[in-house]
């Protein structure tokens, strides 16, 4: 397993060992020792599975009370995947990276709590996957805006294919009173 740090911390690749033969291949989606080895979560408590259409965009969402850690793989089809760090105070607060998932190169992208998530489908169909550190609370659940130009997000769809929820959020602004705050000089969201 590789982990690839990222421009934001905390926010890390993982590139799992493949083996690739005639038949296909193998590779160790989650593995509790070697994740603890290099401090990551090994208490995952929910597995989510979402199928969309090319162009469909999900995001950018988060939790509030309860927030989760993502794990988020594609295992089908082809997905850019964003995490914006939404922490106010946070020194890369605003900024995000995107990250290309598919079926042809296994990966994942870790997402730590406190920071949004979403993505948007490139391929005719994709089957993402993705593990929780807690469980999804409907109360709970809060959004970005996804075109919010403060952000730039450099989507590969123009027109994507977004729900009601997704197309209602606001920008991310550090006055809005549902945003996680960033604890100084630590890691850990407050």
């Amino acid at each position: 397993m590789n982990i690839i740090p990222t421009a934001i911390p905390g926010v890390l690749v993982i590139d799992p060992r493949i083996f690739r033969d005639e038949r296909g291949f193998f590779y160790e989606s989650f593995n509790a020792e070697r994740f603890a080895a290099y401090e990551l979560p090994t208490d995952f408590v929910q597995d989510n599975h979402s199928r969309s259409c090319r162009g469909v965009l999900r995001g950018l969402h988060y939790q509030l009370r309860r927030p989760q850690g993502k794990l988020v793989t594609c295992v089908r089809g082809s997905i850019f995947d964003v995490v914006v760090d939404i922490r106010v105070g946070s020194a890369t607060f605003g900024r995000w990276v995107g990250t290309t998932l598919d079926e042809t190169a296994p990966r994942y992208v870790w997402v730590p709590p406190g920071f949004a998530h979403g993505f948007c489908v490139t391929s005719p169909l994709a089957d993402v996957m993705y593990k929780c550190t807690d469980r999804y609370v409907p109360d709970d659940e809060h959004g970005v805006l996804w075109s919010d130009p403060r952000l730039g997000i450099e989507w590969p769809v123009n027109d994507p294919v977004l729900s009601p929820k997704d197309m209602a959020y606001q920008g991310l602004d550090p006055a809005r009173p549902d945003l996680p705050w960033y604890a100084t000089g630590a890691s850990a969201i407050v």
